[in-house]
């Protein structure tokens, strides 16, 4: 099992297998795998230690994965919702970001409904 930007890579096929590291997508893997002249058909556990160096070295060098990406999404996060925008607002409440609707839906950002007591009369 290799192990690439403090990610353990599963034994499948190595543009499968990249995408597990955050950040990289099917694109990006395959684009990897061209620069590194690797098989993208090839299997994690046949690639030997130089191969891993080899992809270790590009993936460092030239894109930003895991810590850093994620530092940053949450840095951009923390600013739009000092600046007072309308999306920092809607982070800071909890509610869905890109326009959609919440009458109905959007329980994944909302969370478990919250039942409301009928008034009477």
């Amino acid at each position: 099992m290799a192990r690439i930007a403090g990610v353990d890579l599963p034994n499948k096929h190595l543009d499968i297998a990249l995408t597990y590291i955050y950040g990289i997508g099917r694109a990006a893997a395959l684009q990897i795998c061209e620069k590194a002249g690797l098989s993208p058909m090839k299997s994690i556990n046949d690639l030997s230690s130089e191969e891993t160096n080899h992809l270790r070295q590009i993936i460092e060098n030239e894109y930003k994965v895991e810590g850093r990406l994620r530092t940053e999404v949450s840095l951009n996060i923390k600013r739009l919702m000092d600046i007072g925008s309308y999306r920092g607002l809607r982070h800071r409440k909890g509610l869905p970001v890109r326009g959609q609707r919440t009458k109905t839906n959007s329980r994944t950002r909302k969370g478990k409904r919250k039942t409301v007591a009928n008034k009477k009369k």
